[in-house]
C-alpha cells in the first residue's frame, strides 16, 4: 500500500529541498497526468505561440526580403510577443493552480485523488490566481525598480503567497498581507531555500536547453559558409523548432517543483507558528483510540 506523504510538519532547509523532489517521485504518475489533463489546452496554446514568436523573430532579421513592410513586420513581432507572454502567463498560472489544488486534495483525502474536484477548484479560483499573480509581479517589479535589496526581500513572501491563497482559503488581499506576517522571524531560512531551489531549477532548465544549443552550434559550424547572415530563416529549421519546444516544455514542468517547494515552505512556517499538523495528528490518534 502506498505510503502517505506528510506535508504538515516542520522541515529543515535540506529536507525541504529533498522532499520537493521526493513528492514528485512519490506521486509523479497521478500528479503529472492530472495537471496535463487540466492544462493541456493552455500548454498547446503556449507552445504554439512560442513557435509563432520564433518565426516572427526570424522574419524580423530576414534582410533579404524586398517586399517587407517595416511597419507590418514590426506589428507581427509585437503581436507574437504579446501572444507569447499572455499564453505563458495562462499556462503557468493554470499549472500552479492545478498543482496546489492537487496537493490540497491529496491532503484532504489522505492520499486519494479526486480529479473532478481538483478541476472544479482550479476553475473556481482561477480569476483569483490571475489577480494575485498580477499583484505579485507588480510588487516584484516595483521592488526591482527601487533597488536590488528590496526585491530580494519581496521575493520571499511572494514565494508562498499562492500557497496561502489555496490552503488558508483567504481572499487575494488577505493572502498577500498574510505572506509578510508568515515569513516574520523565518526570513533567512525561506530566502536560502528559495535561492537554492531557483539555482537547481535554472541549472536543470539549461540542461534541457542544451540539445538546442548544441544543434545550433553544429549547424553554424557545418554550414557556416552556406549561411547568409542577412537571411536567418534557414537557421531555424523544423529540428531547431522541435528542440526548442522540448526545452520550453520541460522548463514548464520544472516550474512545478518550485510550486511543491513553496508548499513545503508554507507548511513548515505554518507548523512553527501554529502547530496545525501536530494537533491534527494528536486528534487522529485520539479518535483512533
Amino acid at each position: 500500500m502506498k505510503t502517505f506523504f506528510q506535508f504538515k510538519k516542520q522541515r529543515e532547509l535540506g529536507e525541504i529541498i529533498s522532499d520537493s523532489f521526493g513528492f514528485i517521485r512519490h506521486e509523479y504518475k497521478p500528479f503529472f497526468s492530472t495537471i496535463l489533463k487540466i492544462c493541456a489546452p493552455f500548454i498547446l496554446i503556449y507552445l504554439g505561440c512560442m513557435v509563432f514568436y520564433l518565426y516572427a523573430t526570424v522574419d524580423m532579421f530576414d534582410f533579404n526580403s524586398s517586399s517587407r513592410n517595416g511597419l507590418f513586420s514590426g506589428g507581427i513581432m509585437l503581436l507574437s510577443v504579446g501572444l507569447f507572454v499572455v499564453s505563458a502567463i495562462l499556462a503557468y498560472v493554470f499549472a500552479s493552480a492545478s498543482a496546489l489544488h492537487y496537493i490540497k486534495n491529496y491532503i484532504h483525502n489522505n492520499g486519494v485523488i479526486n480529479e473532478s474536484e481538483i478541476r472544479q477548484a482550479v476553475y473556481q479560483q482561477i480569476t483569483g490566481f490571475l489577480g494575485l499573480g498580477i499583484l505579485k509581479w507588480i510588487t516584484l517589479i516595483i521592488g526591482a525598480m527601487l533597488c536590488f535589496l528590496p526585491v530580494l526581500y519581496l521575493m520571499v513572501p511572494m514565494f508562498i503567497v499562492f500557497s496561502i491563497y489555496v490552503f488558508e482559503d483567504k481572499d487575494v488581499s488577505d493572502s498577500y498581507s498574510y505572506s509578510f506576517t508568515l515569513i516574520k522571524d523565518e526570513f533567512w531560512m525561506t530566502f536560502f531555500t528559495l535561492i537554492i531551489m531557483y539555482i537547481i531549477i535554472t541549472i536543470a532548465g539549461y540542461a534541457f536547453s542544451l540539445p538546442a544549443s548544441l544543434y545550433s552550434m553544429i549547424k553554424i559550424g557545418t554550414f557556416s559558409i552556406e549561411l547568409d547572415p542577412s537571411d536567418m530563416s534557414s537557421f531555424f529549421d523544423p529540428i531547431m523548432i522541435l528542440l526548442n519546444i522540448i526545452a520550453y516544455f520541460f522548463q514548464y514542468v520544472l516550474n512545478l517543483v518550485l510550486v511543491i517547494s513553496a508548499v513545503l515552505v508554507y507548511f513548515n512556517l505554518n507548523e512553527k507558528k501554529h502547530l496545525t499538523g501536530t494537533f491534527e495528528q494528536i486528534e487522529s490518534i485520539g479518535s483512533d483510540s
